[in-house]
């Protein structure tokens, strides 16, 4: 596999990881009652966001490929 598609299969499921933020931030708002799931999915998701957005930084910032 060429370090190109690395790159694109890395950041698409960097935006995987954003997407599933977004869906666990609007359980832990507005679906989900018990305290503790909403902490944990508020957590869950604000590590996934954080990772996405450094995967994203790195995958920009490498610059482009050679393939």
């Amino acid at each position: 596999m060429s370090p190109a598609l690395m790159k694109m299969w890395i950041s698409l499921a960097s935006m995987g990881f954003m997407f599933v933020s977004i869906v666990l931030i609007f359980l832990s708002r507005y679906k989900l009652k018990h305290g503790v799931l909403k902490a944990i999915s508020a957590v869950i998701a604000y590590i996934l966001l954080a990772l996405s957005g450094f995967i994203m930084f790195l995958v920009v910032f490498s610059g482009p490929t050679n393939a």
